[in-house]
């Protein structure tokens, strides 16, 4: 049932009568990172019209994406520091009350801790009531650029723990304060692997629409079809925990995606998103080294993409890549190279480690047949021997820290963390024996080739492991113009869809 219609809002108005006329719906990143919810968007003909990064190479590579030419988009900005009239002055966005119709972003999730009701209505009636609670700064921001542009429509996008976060439930507080100042707001979660990602990657979404276009809210259905492991499926359900514990009223904004189902699709597969891409076997042959990885160097295209998706990641529109390459690029990690030849696809750390004392094992053999006797145990040679190929990490923490991806299933989910190590990501093909590239972690998150990263390897690393999926973004990007279109009485919602 629909909520009852507030008096419409007279700029809410300008902006329906601005999209009857034909013009493109315009986006708001918000911590937009390199992009890729931006790219869902302007895939689906929304245009991207301003994003807020501070790190400065996220932002660069942003600008160089959506912008290129212009420096005024490349630049880094620290929300916390820029106001919503001050970004819509130094991008020409026009008035403010016009500048936006829909807001898009992601807060970072540490922003998240205990913010809770009262600090969310502190928003609308204490401007500096984010120096009471730095941590929840970030999220509160976001909230504060909704209340300045007002948006048509907005989607936020958060890991699925801010559903159960310490017994708090941030994203029915968040859609609390938004219907209270005129929004319908649903939200839920969805995994990347269902809409065609070749990867697991959980995410909780929400999205909130404008009374006054009086639309329903739609997520998209699932395209792909997977079994996801116990570790994802444990943690959705300790997400849903608290929504499943309370009483129905607790949570009046949390539906349930649609399940994906075996007619459809088979999910992505790693060995399909990366098959096709330029073998790496130089590091085998002592070919580099400790230097810092530029995109400097093309790397040509071996031959014709082998599937459907590697032919999505060259003809991507507007980002097409028919030569090759310039960031396939890995981490110099000379002591593990080996040991990852060695590794069973799906091996974590505990059968990393258990392979490398075979290997130690080994080669305290091999020095017995050729001089005749092995380093003494706990010599200084002996150490020196073991420290050269056994890895020093404890088999009982963090035993998933390393794992060797699987080809014929979708990756695990890629992390941050990618530019320090990529030990999470080791490649599915023993014949190369490393860990993933950075062109090879895009693919993985649904970056077409043609989508450019700015910085060196690391940085690049980081924004591709920070990044909302592109192909996931894209049909959020499709529902919500489909609540334009509804509003607009261009179109009328697809079946199924739950009223707001």
């Amino acid at each position: 049932m629909k909520a009852p219609m507030i008096n419409p809002d007279p700029t809410v108005l300008a902006r329906l009568v601005r999209l009857r006329q034909g013009g493109r719906p315009r986006v708001l990143d918000l911590f937009s990172g390199c992009g890729g919810l931006s790219l869902g968007f302007h895939t689906s003909g929304f245009e991207i019209v301003a994003a807020v990064e501070f790190d400065k190479d996220a932002a660069a590579s942003h600008g160089a994406n959506f912008h290129p030419g212009d420096p005024r988009h490349a630049c880094p900005r620290d929300i916390t520091k820029l106001t919503p009239q001050k970004l819509a002055s130094e991008l020409d966005l026009g008035p403010i009350e016009q500048a936006i119709d829909v807001l898009v972003g992601g807060p970072p999730c540490q922003a998240f801790a205990r913010v809770g009701r009262p600090k969310l209505r502190e928003v609308a009636e204490h401007p500096e009531a984010f120096r009471l609670d730095p941590r929840a700064r970030l999220y509160l921001e976001y909230l504060r650029y909704v209340q300045a542009f007002l948006p048509l429509a907005l989607m936020m996008e958060n890991v699925p723990d801010v559903l159960n976060h310490g017994g708090q439930n941030v994203a029915e507080e968040t859609r609390d304060f938004l219907e209270g100042i005129g929004y319908e707001v649903r939200y839920t979660l969805l995994n990347a692997a269902f809409y065609g990602v070749p990867q697991m990657r959980e995410r909780m979404v929400l999205i909130a629409v404008r009374r006054e276009l009086n639309a329903k809210i739609c997520f998209p259905e699932p395209t792909h079809h997977m079994m996801l492991p116990r570790g994802y499926a444990g943690s959705r359900q300790v997400a849903l925990k608290l929504l499943s514990s309370a009483p129905i009223n607790r949570a009046p904004g949390y539906v349930s995606a649609k399940a994906s189902h075996k007619e459809l699709t088979p999910a992505v597969t790693a060995a399909q998103a990366l098959s096709d891409l330029p073998p790496i076997t130089g590091h085998l042959r002592g070919e580099i080294g400790r230097s810092v990885r530029r995109f400097d160097r093309l790397e040509p295209y071996p031959g014709q993409p082998d599937t459907d998706y590697a032919k999505l990641m060259r003809t991507w529109p507007g980002f097409e890549n028919d030569e090759g390459i310039h960031d396939h690029v890995i981490r110099y990690l000379p002591r593990d190279w080996k040991l990852f030849g060695r590794l069973s696809h799906g091996d974590q750390y505990p059968e990393a480690h258990a392979v490398a004392e075979r290997m130690f094992d080994e080669a305290l053999a091999r020095e017995r047949a050729h001089t005749g006797a092995a380093p003494p145990a706990g010599s200084q040679a002996w150490r020196e021997l073991r420290t050269s190929i056994v890895p020093p990490y404890d088999t009982g923490k963090f035993p998933n820290k390393w794992r060797k991806m699987e080809p014929d299933l979708p990756a695990r989910t890629l992390m941050a963390h990618l530019g320090k190590d990529s030990y999470s990501h080791i490649h599915y093909d023993s014949a190369q024996s490393r860990t993933i590239s950075v062109r090879e972690a895009a693919r993985l998150q649904s970056f077409p080739d043609g989508f450019i990263f700015r910085g060196a390897m690391n940085a690049a690393f980081r924004q591709i492991g920070n990044a909302v999926p592109p192909l996931l973004s894209r049909a959020l990007a499709k529902e919500i113009g489909k609540v334009f279109a509804e509003a607009l009485g261009h179109d009328r919602p697809s079946a199924g869809c739950r009223a707001a």
